[in-house]
């Protein structure tokens, strides 16, 4: 393992994440952090020269359809049952004094 982990690295992370980790979470937090970062670092050694970037493992495309109205709004069909109007707006009793 490259990448060693300070005690205050440790204790910085477990503020930030509002962690109270006991001693023995603290030893494996810290060997799973060094060993994420030696993964890092591994990886940054792969030549990636030419490689497109991914947002996702497989193609991604848009599935929604054109939003296209077929049926217009119906505001007319609607104020024709109304009991009051008021050009395209419906009316009503005061219900408050």
């Amino acid at each position: 393992m490259a990448n060693k982990i300070s005690d205050e690295t440790l204790e910085y992370v477990g503020i930030l994440a509002k962690l109270e980790l006991s001693e023995a979470e603290k030893k494996s937090a810290k060997q799973d952090m060094e060993r994420m970062l030696d993964y890092i670092d591994q990886l940054n050694e792969l030549d990636t020269e030419g490689v497109e970037p991914l947002s996702h493992v497989f193609a991604v495309s848009n599935v929604f359809r054109e939003d296209i109205v077929t049926n217009g709004d119906g505001q007319e069909a609607a104020l024709r049952n109304a009991p009051g109007r008021k050009g395209r707006c419906f009316t009503a009793p005061k219900t408050f004094a």
